[in-house]
Order: C-alpha cells, then sequence, then structure tokens
C-alpha cells in the first residue's frame, strides 16, 4: 500500500544561506540585496512578476535507452564528469571507475586508501567539487576502521590507470559507524555547499540527539565546516530525525528532497527544511504527531528500500533495492500531486543510485552484486533512460 502526505512547508537549500540576507516570497528564492530577485531567479517567474510553477501529469513513462555499461562491482555512487564521461564507486572494492557514457568502456582511477568495507559500509557516494573546472577534486564518503568520513581527491586523469587518484585529504570525520545503517550519499546543493545524508549505524538514540552526527542531513562548506545559515549554531547539523538517509536531490526551484529506510513498516520521501525533527525513531511514515515533519510519500518496505534519487521532468525519480522498481513522485510544490507510480518492476533487480543527465534523462546504477542477501545476479550496469 501507497500513502501520500502533505508536508506544510519546506524552504529551499539556498534560503538557509540567506536567511540573514532576505528572501523573497514567492517560494524561497534568494533575493538582491534590495529585495529584488536574484537574476538566477527570474527566469522562472511570469510575466505579472509571480513565481509560475506547473504541475506535472499524474502519470509519467519511463523508457531504457540503451545500457551504457555492464560488468560493475558492488557500484554505490556516479558523478556525471561535465566533459564526458561517468564516475562510479565501488562500495566493496573501494575503487573509482570512469565509464565511458559512449562506448561502455571502463577506465580505474584508482582504490580510494583507508576504506573498511564491511556490511552496508565502505566507498559509499561520490560528488565533484563545486569548482571541479579549475581544481578537479573528487569528494567520497566511505566507511573506515573507526566512523564514516568525507574525502576530497584529485583526479588527473593524464596518469596512469589505477593511479589517477591523489591521496585523499579529510574533510569530514567523526560521522558514527556501524554493520547497518552507514548513509552515504553525498551532494554539493545549488548553494555550493555541500549535504551528506548520514545513518544512526543501528544505535536508534543518535537520531534525535542533535550533538550525535548520526540520523541526520548534515551542510558544510566544501572544507568541512558548519555552513553558514544552518539552523543550530556552530553545527553542521541541518535536519535530524532520520533513521537512514540514502538519496538527495533538488528541485528546480532549489527545495530539497531526500529519501529514507524505514524498519519494518514504512520507507519515507520526506521535503527538507532546516532545522526539522522527521521523528525517527519515534515515529516511521505519516502520524507522528506534533514537532514531527510528516513525509510526503511512504511505501512499504517491500515496495522500495529507497536508495538515491533525482529530480527530472517535475518529479522526483526513486531508485529502490528491496522493491525492485523505479518511483515516480511527481511535485506540485513539496506535495505529490498525484500517486507515487512504479516502473522496471523486476526488470534489472535491484536498483541503487539515479541520477540527473540532463533534460529528459536519467543514470540508473543496479545493485545486484553487493553481497546482500536479496541480491541476486553476478553483474551490475548503468542504465540511461528516458522520462517524463
Amino acid at each position: 500500500m501507497i500513502v501520500q502526505r502533505r508536508v506544510v512547508s519546506a524552504v529551499t537549500a539556498a534560503a538557509a544561506l540567506l536567511l540573514t540576507a532576505g528572501c523573497s516570497s514567492d517560494g524561497g528564492q534568494p533575493s538582491g540585496a534590495d529585495g529584488s530577485p536574484s537574476p538566477s531567479s527570474t527566469a522562472a517567474q511570469s510575466p505579472s512578476g509571480s513565481a509560475a510553477e506547473q504541475t506535472p501529469p499524474a502519470k509519467g513513462s519511463v523508457k531504457v535507452v540503451r545500457t551504457v555499461a555492464t560488468g560493475l562491482k558492488s557500484p554505490w555512487g556516479l558523478a556525471p564528469l561535465p566533459g564526458g564521461g561517468l564516475l562510479v564507486s565501488s562500495r566493496d572494492e573501494a575503487t573509482v571507475t570512469r565509464v565511458d557514457e559512449k562506448t561502455g568502456e571502463k577506465t580505474e582511477l584508482g582504490e580510494v586508501p583507508g576504506v573498511a568495507a564491511s556490511g552496508e559500509g565502505g566507498l559509499l557516494g561520490i560528488a565533484l567539487s563545486p569548482d571541479y573546472a579549475s581544481d578537479h577534486m573528487v569528494y567520497a564518503y566511505f566507511t573506515s576502521a573507526s566512523d564514516n568520513r568525507i574525502v576530497r581527491m584529485r583526479y588527473d586523469e593524464k596518469k596512469p590507470s589505477g593511479e589517477q587518484l591523489g591521496e585523499p585529504d579529510t574533510v569530514f570525520r567523526g560521522i558514527p559507524k556501524g554493520v547497518i545503517h552507514n548513509g552515504g550519499r553525498i551532494a554539493f546543493g545549488p548553494d555550493g555547499m555541500l549535504y551528506a545524508g548520514t545513518g544512526e549505524s543501528g544505535d536508534t538514540g543518535l537520531s534525535q540527539d542533535k550533538e550525535s552526527l548520526g540520523g541526520k542531513i548534515l551542510r558544510m562548506t566544501p572544507d568541512g565546516e558548519p555552513a553558514p545559515g544552518n539552523p543550530f549554531p556552530d553545527s553542521v547539523v541541518y535536519s535530524y530525525g532520520h533513521r537512514n538517509v540514502q538519496g538527495l536531490a533538488w528541485d528546480d526551484r532549489q527545495r530539497l528532497f531526500a529519501s529514507e529506510f524505514g524498519q519494518e513498516t514504512w520507507d519515507e520521501l520526506n521535503a527538507i527544511k532546516p532545522g526539522d525533527n522527521y521523528g525517527w525513531p519515534e515515529a516511521e511514515g505519516e502520524g507522528g504527531g506534533s514537532g514531527f515533519h510528516d513525509p510526503l510519500a511512504q511505501w512499504s518496505t517491500d515496495e522500495a528500500s529507497p536508495s538515491g534519487i533525482a529530480f527530472a521532468g517535475g518529479s522526483v525519480w526513486m531508485a529502490g533495492l528491496r522493491g525492485e522498481r523505479l518511483w515516480r513522485v511527481p511535485l506540485k510544490g513539496t506535495e505529490a500531486a498525484a500517486d507515487p507510480q512504479a516502473f522496471l518492476e523486476g526488470e534489472y533487480g535491484r536498483l541503487r543510485t539515479v541520477v540527473a543527465a540532463g533534460g529528459d534523462r536519467l543514470w540508473l546504477v543496479t545493485s545486484n552484486t553487493d553481497g546482500r542477501g536479496d541480491a541476486k545476479g553476478d553483474d551490475d550496469r548503468v542504465l540511461e533512460l528516458r522520462v517524463t
């Protein structure tokens, strides 16, 4: 059974950075010093000056255009390169591989030192620096022997295969680790800040503890410092009460959405508001009561076990592991505009990561070689999808 919920409100990810500078009143778009919309926001304005936001159709479509690459082992994160090519992290092998998106040829960049792959931990999410064109830095979230941490490494494609990643520079450390619930998704937001989804590592009490980094969405500068405008002073904590955040994505209004694993009842897609409490372990799914932010959509755990999410065509697209399907959630603001719709059910096995590829296209990564009990098959791949 699928249940969708309305969320009272959400602010944009960029708005948190600009809380003290002022924002426009039409949905959180950044404003200039005089209160007028910034140049980047005026393109979305209607002729009358108010924000025009179109609701996508209730039903969508998915077409698998092609298989981009096969033969990947325990792929987890994916980062498209600006000049073409896809970087893919291997959770269990602790390597980063470049996939030629035209030919499918794979080139191993190198192994990330310090990764202790075990259970759900290992080399997880990857992201490119906002200044990648000049610094060529690749950020990675991984499980070490003592914690989960975020590092950055310089990628030099001129070096021989296997030696193209520089020594890791630790940006942030101290995120709780466990056999389960290590979080792992990282992404740079429209505000240039680094966001990380963490898990409570099996210790449910961490999620409600605002002093802990477990069961949170974190927001930091590219150097790992608390980002300006964060809801709690001198803290990287952006939202709390999460169980195991697996997906992060922004819509075209710079509003942040996140997916996370439930326990035995409900998996969730949430609209993220800075400083809000998302309920775990006091609440799972909707109806947690005052003080908790209800999900905008929820699924039984056998239908989803959500991982990565992406935004395209007015909808959030969510990859399902145990559910072995791709979910489409059309949005009206920060609410679900219609019932979620499932695609590719059982066709490619477990689905781990989905990333916007521009326009109406998505990259989709399968997860059938990660050694989990419900995994099947000996091959993982990257697919190119066309969606509406």
